[in-house]
């Protein structure tokens, strides 16, 4: 598999980061997954890594979540809104090296992260995990791919900016803030820092509510996009993961909305609904159109039509359906199941359950996970296969910008 990139900087568009981008997403949504798996059979067989402390599993699981989120998901942003920014403006890249500067500050971030959760080094803030100078280098990677982006924006041969590049847009300011206003902290030593935020997440329920509207809004006006030609679901694969992820992402967006809502969180809240929401968007929506748009992206990067074999992708997407599916299901019914026994109290006020028996009744529904995750995880290993046969003995072509202006696909 060639990665040499063909075609001239200025009549070309910028293929070779897409490319990267799109290659370390299959390959770090392996990686993610598969300590995704570790951790579900650790639930089952503790002893299964031996007591080594790396290993254990409250270091895997922040490193699982940010492999997931910042590898798998942040690569593939990367990847399609480079994509779609150079081909919907009909111009290559504002900066080829910024670009290059972005990839490779963001597989270093990556690497940062995979070495020092593991060890332990961590701020204990979920899903903002990583220590002070990683959080720096982020910082600066985003802000070149915000000048990145936008400055390609800003020279654009269309008259006006389309839709994807609002959204794309949005996305890059507001994790910017997200960012920077939830990692401000102080530094206690090189690898130590403390939270400057405490007891704000009552004002979250009034925004989660809100969310409602833009949340569904979106999912309708995707779903219905296809009205009129539903039947090509029978023949396209990819179709099929773009509007099962839409699905999941209503569904999730609705249950996140309700859970904020304190009479429903007090049944959920430190369950497995709660790991069962997380993954109906993390698998369902995320990894689903993730993989859906790099099934549609990696071909054209090498000047061709789709991939290697329609049928994997028709393969891929029931087994990863059939995983999310035994996932999130199971850790629906585990995580009320807990919340019930966890509320139920004898008449003189003692428990009815002890936390081990709660335990032990969520057992076969930790099995179930893990088939779910195994599932999930061999459809990745599926796309990894059929990307490296789409790929095999290619090169990368820079295709050439259109001289007219009439947006190329």
């Amino acid at each position: 598999m060639a990665l040499a990139i063909r075609g001239s900087q200025d009549t070309n568009f910028n293929y070779k980061v897409v490319s990267q981008f799109a290659i370390v997403t299959v390959l770090w949504g392996i990686v993610g997954m598969l300590v995704g798996v570790v951790l579900a059979a650790q639930l089952i067989w503790p002893e299964i890594t031996m007591n080594i402390p790396w290993l254990s599993y409250g270091r895997l699981r922040p490193l699982h979540t940010n492999a997931v989120i910042f590898a798998f998901g942040g690569s593939a942003l990367f990847a399609t809104s480079y994509y779609i920014v150079q081909r919907t403006c009909q111009v290559r890249l504002f900066s080829d090296k910024l670009a290059a500067f972005t990839f490779w500050g963001w597989q270093l971030v990556i690497v940062a992260a995979a070495i020092t959760l593991p060890l332990g080094i961590t701020t204990s803030k979920e899903y903002a995990e990583l220590e002070w100078p990683i959080d720096i280098l982020i910082t600066i990677v985003w802000v070149a791919y915000a000048i990145v982006f936008f400055g390609t924006i800003m020279k654009r041969k269309t008259k006006h900016i389309y839709v994807s590049n609002w959204f794309f847009g949005a996305y890059i300011l507001t994790i910017a803030i997200l960012h920077i206003v939830n990692n401000i902290e102080m530094p206690a030593s090189l690898w130590k820092s403390y939270s400057a935020y405490s007891g704000a997440q009552d004002v979250g329920m009034v925004f989660s509510l809100i969310l409602l509207a833009p949340s569904w809004g979106g999912m309708i006006n995707g779903i219905m996009t296809l009205s009129g030609a539903w039947y090509k679901l029978r023949s396209d694969p990819i179709l099929k993961f773009l509007i099962v992820a839409l699905s999941f992402y209503g569904m999730s967006t609705f249950e996140g909305s309700m859970m904020s809502i304190k009479t429903v969180n007090g049944l959920s809240h430190y369950t497995d609904w709660t790991i069962g929401h997380v993954h109906s968007g993390a698998l369902g929506w995320v990894a689903m159109i993730t993989i859906g748009s790099l099934y549609y992206l990696i071909p054209r990067l090498v000047g061709k039509k789709e991939m290697y074999s329609t049928r994997l992708i028709e393969l891929h997407f029931w087994i990863a359906t059939i995983g999310v599916v035994l996932y999130i299901a199971a850790m629906w019914i585990a995580g009320v199941m807990q919340g019930l026994m966890w509320r139920a109290f004898e008449a003189d006020g003692t428990l009815t359950y002890s936390f081990v028996e709660s335990v032990k009744a969520s057992y076969p529904f930790y099995v179930i996970r893990l088939l779910g995750g195994i599932c999930y995880l061999g459809g990745m290993f599926l796309m990894a296969y059929n990307v490296f046969k789409t790929l095999y003995g290619e090169r990368f072509v820079d295709a050439r910008i259109p001289t007219n202006l009439q947006v190329a696909h």
